[in-house]
């Protein structure tokens, strides 16, 4: 009986793509519900004086929260594209996408710690084992879905080796964003930002477009 139960777990592969969506725009939401004025904000006497602490407290607030945003979509595109690929799916697989999304419900709890103490080293490199483990996850599912023989027919020949370098090459880059704490961790920010928007823009520029 529990042979039976665990070969047919887990085989629907539209409701973990639905479950996925939930939870992805879940994130994005409470990314957003922490945007809330801050106290700093109140009482002001002033558009003057309005202008200068949103310029000066504010603005370095709504910068992670942008990049996290940016970083929701990108896992996003990186998990539908996944998915997209796949014929089929099992209780394994499924179970291992549970990881992905896992690492999805931690990234307001990262981006929180980023934006209260982006001068400590330790928020950032916090933030970026978030995305370490979304990236560990990724890998290990399209492994999986390759060596089990998942993907679907008319999936081209060259995606396996794209998706691989994908993630391997966009860990390199939030593994040298996390190096560069050892500096600032503003310019750990930084990177990461340029980072996330060559994904999102993906500008065709030789090897910025091959990334």
């Amino acid at each position: 009986m529990a042979k039976l139960y665990n070969e047919i777990a887990g085989r629907d592969i539209d409701r973990l793509a639905g479950l996925s969506d939930g939870i992805f725009a879940f994130a994005m939401t409470l990314l957003a519900l922490d945007l809330r004025p801050p106290d700093f904000l109140q009482n002001l006497q002033s558009e003057h004086a309005l202008l200068a602490e949103i310029s000066h407290k504010l603005l370095p607030r709504l910068i992670p929260y942008l990049m996290s945003f940016m970083t929701l979509g990108i896992f996003w595109v990186g998990q539908q594209t996944q998915l997209s690929a796949v014929a089929r799916t099992d209780r394994n697989l499924t179970w291992l996408h549970m990881g992905v999304l896992l690492s999805i419900t931690l990234i307001p709890v990262s981006t929180w710690l980023l934006v209260s103490y982006p001068a400590f080293r330790v928020a950032l490199l916090a933030y970026w084992v978030n995305f370490v483990l979304y990236g560990v996850m990724m890998y290990l599912a399209w492994m999986y879905i390759v060596r089990a023989r998942l993907l679907s027919p008319d999936a081209p020949s060259a995606l396996i080796a794209a998706m691989r370098r994908r993630i391997i090459v966009a860990q390199t880059l939030y593994f040298v964003a996390a190096v560069l704490c050892v500096i600032s961790t503003y310019w750990s920010i930084a990177f990461l930002i340029l980072v996330q928007l060559n994904y999102v823009l993906a500008p065709r520029f030789g090897w910025l477009y091959r990334i």
